[in-house]
């Protein structure tokens, strides 16, 4: 089947994925992530608004950075993960040492990077022989917030947190209101959560005036009054302690929804701190976690330095 060439193509295939087994080793000891971008993982938190339609372009190859359905058969250097890409991908390189013209492939584009469609095994084969371009059918899906080659998917999310709190500070200016103020989260979606709580806090507040208070005085009083108290408590009792790498704004979020749950159960009287105790115990991480926890963090600096 592979003629003169099949040698090559089973060492080149074999490199591959020595290659591939030496970024994991390596990964694992800088504890990094070397996955392969999912494409419906990105979707999902930038939702993206219309598509549009590109034809088939050149694309660069080191600008595809995942894949729609493949992305754990090869880790984020487009390497074969398992044997059973062997026949294929030998196949596939096969055609490029022969120079056959395949079928472009096919791909998406949104944030300024790409994700495949269909052609996976021939980005693969393109970035170990190489090549720095490959003919692509695009599928192009709006966003605004923009991605770049290298990110790994905690850098992705942390773009997105980025841009919803710039975005949630542009238009409540609680940062320029209260100097202190320094709501950040670990995982997106949260900054629409907070409007919600502010809309609802004014909601109340509205219950017993005659006139409408404005936003902004109803997000004052929803800061001042609901979230500082929550995290003075929080600091108090020292929870952060057992939620390692999680923010005061993280544990406000989960706090007062379970408070509402509880006050439901327990009546109205259950008070704010016994929520922050309660979640704390039931969520929490114990003492040996927390010394589990600090030992990694300490072992991931030894090898970064």
């Amino acid at each position: 089947m592979m003629d003169e060439y099949q040698d090559i193509v089973q060492v080149d295939f074999d490199r591959a994925r020595a290659k591939e087994l030496m970024t994991t080793i390596l990964s694992l000891l800088k504890n990094e992530n070397d996955e392969l971008l999912s494409f419906h993982d990105v979707k999902s938190i930038l939702k993206p608004g219309t598509h549009t339609y590109k034809g088939v372009i050149p694309v660069k190859v080191s600008n595809i950075v995942g894949s729609e359905g493949r992305y754990r058969d090869f880790n984020k250097l487009f390497l074969p993960r398992h044997q059973h890409l062997r026949f294929r991908w030998q196949r596939v390189n096969l055609a490029h040492y022969k120079n056959i013209i395949l079928p472009p492939i096919k791909l998406y584009e949104i944030g300024g990077v790409y994700f495949v469609r269909d052609g996976n095994h021939r980005v693969s084969v393109a970035i170990t022989q190489g090549v720095e371009f490959i003919d692509a059918e695009v599928v192009s899906l709006n966003s605004i917030i923009k991605l770049h080659p290298g990110m790994t998917r905690d850098d992705f999310i942390k773009a997105i947190i980025d841009f919803e709190k710039k975005r949630f500070y542009n238009v409540t200016r609680l940062d320029k209101l209260r100097k202190e103020c320094d709501i950040s989260f670990t995982t997106p979606g949260r900054y629409d959560e907070i409007i919600k709580h502010i809309q609802g806090h004014k909601y109340y507040i509205n219950l017993e005036k005659v006139d409408e208070i404005p936003f902004q005085a109803a997000m004052l009083s929803w800061y001042d009054n609901v979230y500082c108290q929550v995290v003075a408590i929080i600091k108090e009792e020292k929870i952060l302690m057992r939620f390692p790498e999680r923010t005061p704004a993280d544990l406000y979020v989960w706090i007062v929804s379970t408070w509402h749950e509880l006050k439901e159960q327990y009546g109205d009287d259950y008070s704010l701190k016994q929520a922050v105790l309660n979640y704390s115990l039931e969520h929490g991480i114990s003492l040996f976690k927390q010394f589990k926890t600090l030992l990694a963090g300490f072992v991931k600096r030894l090898f970064k330095s």
